[in-house]
């Protein structure tokens, strides 16, 4: 659900740390050489200005100046030209500073960006409903892609829908969903998550028709540990009343070799098969 915020300062110059961490790779590689390009090309400009301010450069060549300012930037200094004038040390001079600020930050934000722990857990793209023990379940499930084993796995599922006071005012209401297993010790692979929908359950007697009248959404949620670095990783997922597939369930994805060994198919992970007439056995 995206949301319109009224009142609210729209930037906030702090926040440009998070935008920029947010990046992908190929974005954060774009913003690193405009900046560079964009600081080289305006101290250009400046030495230019300056006319002879930087002895041994060619007059009028922007490609001189440009590339004095680059080494200068990147403290590189080959000393073949250099500043000859008041002017040309002031430039220098600005410029050798906004260099070693550069050179820190984008230093701190490459390290932040490759020292942050990739979040690898997979939602289903659908929620299922189907009988389970003869009583109707929710079932969503959620897998680990990385190799090894992530460490103490908790596991919500919240629905949150449109319901109408005995006033007749419509409130937005959040229910938690009680699964089955709400946290486990170690998440090796692919795990498949239920809630009854009992009497009990918020879900109690829900169809396709209320959850869509009532604007059911869910969201899914996964709080973990990285046993590799020992990091906190937290993942979710949302899901529309649409996304939920009655009388449907996941197909099994795990086999088992002669020798005890279990193979886990991703490619089946999304996968549904139709359970013939088991809601409407359930009905009667």
């Amino acid at each position: 659900m995206e949301f319109v915020k009224l009142n609210a300062s729209r930037t906030e110059w702090r926040d440009a740390y998070h935008w920029i961490l947010s990046l992908t790779w190929p974005g954060f590689a774009l913003l690193v050489v405009g900046v560079f390009l964009g600081l080289n090309l305006g101290f250009a400009v400046a030495y230019l200005a300056g006319g002879a301010c930087i002895a041994e450069m060619t007059p009028y060549s922007f490609a001189s100046a440009f590339f004095f300012s680059a080494e200068t930037l990147a403290t590189v200094g080959y000393g073949h030209m250099h500043p000859a004038t008041g002017y040309g040390h002031i430039v220098v001079t600005l410029e050798l500073m906004i260099g070693m600020f550069w050179t820190a930050v984008i230093t701190g934000l490459i390290f932040v960006r490759f020292s942050r722990p990739m979040v690898r857990i997979l939602f289903s793209e659908c929620l299922t409903v189907a009988l389970v023990n003869g009583v109707p379940t929710l079932v969503l499930r959620v897998a680990n892609l990385r190799h090894q084993p992530l460490a103490e796995a908790r596991f919500r599922l919240v629905i949150h829908r449109d319901e109408t006071t005995t006033e007749g005012e419509t409130m937005r209401r959040f229910y938690d969903l009680k699964l089955q297993v709400e946290s486990i010790i170690t998440f090796p692979a692919v795990l498949t998550l239920r809630h009854t929908m009992d009497a009990s359950s918020p879900m109690h007697g829900a169809t396709p028709e209320s959850l869509k009248s009532s604007d059911a959404r869910f969201m899914s949620s996964v709080v973990c540990t990285d046993t590799v670095i020992n990091t906190p990783l937290q993942s979710q997922q949302g899901y529309l009343a649409r996304d939920v597939r009655f009388g449907e369930r996941f197909v099994e994805v795990y086999t088992e070799s002669a020798d005890g060994k279990l193979f886990v198919d991703y490619g089946l992970f999304h996968n549904t098969e139709r359970v013939p007439m088991a809601l409407e056995e359930s009905a009667g």
